[in-house]
Formats: C-alpha cells, sequence, structure tokens
C-alpha cells in the first residue's frame, strides 16, 4: 500500500476515534495548525476546527460517527459518514430538543506531511434542523399543496 494511502486511511480513523471518544483535543493527532477549512460555520486552523468540536460534543453528547465509505487518493482523501445522537445542548442557536438525530456527510480532505491541511464538506443539515423540530418536513405525497 503506498505511504500516501496509509496516511489517508490512518488520518480517517484518527477522525472518528476524535468523534466517537468526544474529545476536541484529538484534532490535534491529524489537523495541521493552519488548516483551511471551507465550512462557512467553521473557524479556520486547529483551534477553530477544535472550538468546533467542542460546541458540537455539547450539543450531541451521545453522538456515533459510523464510516461508510473511505476513498483514498494522491494527498485527497473523501470519507462518507453517518452519526447518530440525541440533541440535548444548544446546536446553531436551537435550544436542546431531546430529540434522536441522524446526520451524513461527504468530506473530502487534503492530506500534507502526514496531516490534514484542507477540508470541504457537504452536510444534511436540512433534515437534522427537521429531526428537531426547527423545520417541518417536506409532504412529498399529499395533496394538500397540489390545489
Amino acid at each position: 500500500m503506498p505511504a500516501g494511502q496509509k496516511d489517508g486511511n490512518a488520518l480517517a480513523a484518527r477522525y472518528l476515534q476524535m468523534l466517537n471518544d468526544h474529545n476536541p483535543d484529538g484534532v490535534d493527532d491529524f489537523v495541521a495548525l493552519k488548516y483551511i477549512n471551507h465550512n462557512p460555520f467553521v473557524e479556520d486552523g486547529r483551534e477553530g476546527n477544535r472550538t468546533f468540536w467542542a460546541s458540537f460534543f455539547t450539543a450531541f453528547p451521545d453522538i456515533v460517527g459510523t464510516m461508510e465509505d473511505l476513498v483514498v487518493a494522491g494527498d485527497r482523501v473523501v470519507g462518507r459518514f453517518t452519526y447518530r445522537g440525541t440533541h440535548t445542548g444548544p446546536y446553531y442557536g436551537v435550544p436542546a430538543t431531546g430529540k434522536p438525530v441522524e446526520m451524513r456527510s461527504i468530506d473530502i480532505w487534503r492530506t500534507e506531511n502526514g496531516e490534514f491541511v484542507e477540508h470541504w464538506d457537504e452536510l444534511n443539515l436540512l433534515e437534522v434542523f427537521q429531526a428537531m423540530g426547527v423545520i417541518p418536513p417536506f409532504n412529498l405525497g399529499g395533496t394538500e399543496d397540489a390545489q
């Protein structure tokens, strides 16, 4: 297995371990100091990443992540993840609801020198906010909207 692929697999495993251990300080094991995050809700840098995860673990203290797929190619690591937990703390201004949530993400990282240095993601936040009761679910089969 090429070294880059070993690094990518190891970095993804460390990410998932940090998440499932609920340990925001675990970012020290895989995130570069000058990490660039293209998610507009997460600050750049290792500290911005740590701050995001601390807040996330407050909102979902029982969150469990599962890696569904992982693709490593050159300096890119692409993971598809599912997260399940209970909304028991504030999340983006929404007070705790006590409701279960499921979130899915597709994350793309660029690696350099054995660390994640850049990140892009796609999240199903619409479904998360629907599960929390903030946004009503869509009526996909109903006739009320057809009239």
